[in-house]
Formats: structure tokens, C-alpha cells, sequence
């Protein structure tokens, strides 16, 4: 399985019904934290989402409201037994900044906890894990920020089993036909790989935009993602504020989404100005049409 969770779909101050940044990325049966705004472990708990498979943490950047929720959860994690290693990536600040909370607590972590620097202005792949990659980008914000891009592809070939048995290779060298090895018959004749297997399935794309101002040079992170989150600050109309304080609007998002051939758009990171967030779907869908809101506690595929 491969989809994302909305924990959090605010930006700045949380409400009473929305709250700041935060999503759960699943991948077959791990989790990763993308942000981890105020209150996110409350989310977590709410959602039912179990804590312990959570192996990876990735924060955009240092704006509060996109990890003032970390110290209390790594604290839960702890409280709760946790033994498993835990990895965090995030712009190198972050590091001193929860080992200070630690210490002037006197806590002790029972686990691992290890921090991967995003140095500013970095772009390229932070994380390879089985059948998963993770890249990360910058993004135009007032502080050196972060977007993601999540790619699950099966790396296995996929086995033709007509083929294989006409060339007569047994059923006990198929493992490493699926890995992209030659087979070499008794009599010397190779069989070469791409006879007996096809290339292994294009892999589906998530990419996270995090704050941001509207940047045309991140299309080609977003170019044909399946699902792209891009934040919407405000509505259209209050451009030239979006801009100012280095945010997007709907139309902004929307715009990129189609430019970039996207199939689906997540739009988020609201102003806490806005109660009602149908005026969001009504700029983002003529534009393009593929563009849901990001609820807080619902599940998107990719």
C-alpha cells in the first residue's frame, strides 16, 4: 500500500477543528512523518495510527508550526518502550535544538535517534529502503525549506514464465531472473535476461510541497507525479500577500499541477483566516480538475 494521511492541514495558528502540518506516509507496512506541527501525536492517536511502525521523520523546515510537535512525540516514543532506531531529516538546526529540550529534562532515549542535515539548497535522493526512494528539493520560503518526493517501485524484473520454461531454466534460478541475471544453460548458451522477463513496473510518485512562494523551477519535481500535496496559504485574491510572506494561493497550485501533467493534487497549509475551505476547491478545479482538499483524517492513495 502506498498513500498519505492528513494529520494536519493549517498553516501558522492551529483552530479548534484544524491544526498545524503534519502527514503519514505508508508504504507497504512502514510509516513516515512528513512535519510534525503542534499537536500531531494527539492526531496520531485519534487516527489510530500505530506509533511504532513510524521508522523515519522528514521536517521541511524551522517554522514552528511544522515541527513544534516533535519533542512531545519522540518523548511518547520513549515513554511508550520504544527500542527500534529512529531517523530524522531535517535542516541541521534541528539537532541542537531537540538535544537541548532533552537534556535540560534529563531524558534519557531508549532508542536510537539519529538526524540526517538537509543542508540549504540541497536537491537529490537522502533515503533508499527496500522499495522505496526518497529525494528531497528546495523550496523558495523566508528560511532554507524542503519538499519530498516519494517513489515506491518494485525493483524485482517481472518473471515471464512461458519464456522461462522454453529455454528451459529451472524454477530454482527464477529468484535471480527477477534481480536481473543472465542464465548460462549446461551447454554454454547464455540466456540473456530481457528474453524471460519484463522491466519491473513504473513506480508511483508522491511529492510534498512545502511552504513555499509560487516557483515555476519546481516542475520538475512535480512533472507527472501521481499525487502532488502543494500548499494554498490563501485564495487567489490576496496574490500579492501570498508573495510577501513567500506562500501560494489556488490558482498558483493549481497552475503548477497542470503544467507539470500531474494526476491528482492535495491542496493545504490554509490560513486560519478561512473557515470555510469550499472557496478553495471553486479557484483550484477550473484549472485543474484533479484537486482535492487535504481533510484532516482521511487516507489518499497514490
Amino acid at each position: 500500500m502506498f498513500a498519505v494521511t492528513i494529520l494536519g492541514n493549517n498553516s501558522a495558528i492551529p483552530t479548534l477543528d484544524r491544526h498545524p502540518t503534519a502527514q503519514i506516509v505508508t508504504c507497504d507496512e512502514q510509516l513516515l512523518l512528513v512535519d510534525c506541527g503542534e499537536g500531531t501525536q494527539l492526531r496520531i492517536a485519534q487516527y489510530r495510527i500505530k506509533r511504532s511502525k513510524i521508522r523515519y521523520i522528514f521536517i521541511s523546515h524551522l517554522h514552528g508550526d511544522h515541527y513544534f510537535g516533535l519533542i512531545g512525540l519522540l518523548n511518547t516514543l520513549n515513554l511508550m518502550g520504544r527500542t527500534e532506531p529512529l531517523s530524522v531529516y531535517a535542516p541541521p538546526e534541528l539537532e541542537p535544538i531537540i538535544q537541548l529540550q532533552l537534556d535540560c529534562s534529563g531524558t534519557q532515549l531508549h532508542y536510537e535517534l539519529s538526524f540526517v542535515p538537509l543542508q540549504p539548497g540541497y536537491s537529490g535522493i537522502i533515503l533508499e529502503d527496500k522499495e522505496l526512494t526518497v529525494s528531497c528539493f528546495p523550496t523558495q520560503h523566508r528560511i532554507s525549506c524542503f519538499g519530498f518526493s516519494f517513489t515506491m517501485q518494485k525493483k524485482k524484473r517481472k518473471l515471464i514464465p512461458e519464456q522461462a520454461k522454453a529455454y528451459e531454466i529451472p524454477a530454482a534460478y527464477y529468484g535471480k531472473l527477477q534481480e536481473g541475471a543472465d542464465y548460462t544453460r549446461k551447454d554454454g548458451t547464455v540466456v540473456k535476461n530481457d528474453w524471460v522477463t519484463l522491466p519491473p513496473v513504473k513506480g508511483k510518485r508522491y511529492v510534498y510541497c512545502a511552504d513555499t512562494i509560487y516557483d515555476p523551477e519546481l516542475l520538475p519535481w512535480l512533472r507527472e507525479a501521481d499525487l502532488v500535496y502543494h500548499e494554498t496559504t490563501y485564495l487567489h485574491d490576496l496574490e500579492t500577500r501570498a508573495a510577501e510572506r513567500y506562500h501560494s494561493t489556488t490558482v498558483q497550485a493549481a497552475s503548477l499541477a497542470a503544467a507539470a501533467d500531474a494526476k491528482r493534487l492535495l491542496i493545504g497549509h490554509f490560513s486560519s483566516k478561512y473557515t470555510d475551505l469550499q472557496p478553495f476547491l471553486e479557484e483550484t478545479r477550473p484549472v485543474f480538475a484533479a484537486t482535492d482538499i487535504a481533510e484532516e483524517g482521511v487516507t489518499y492513495y497514490v
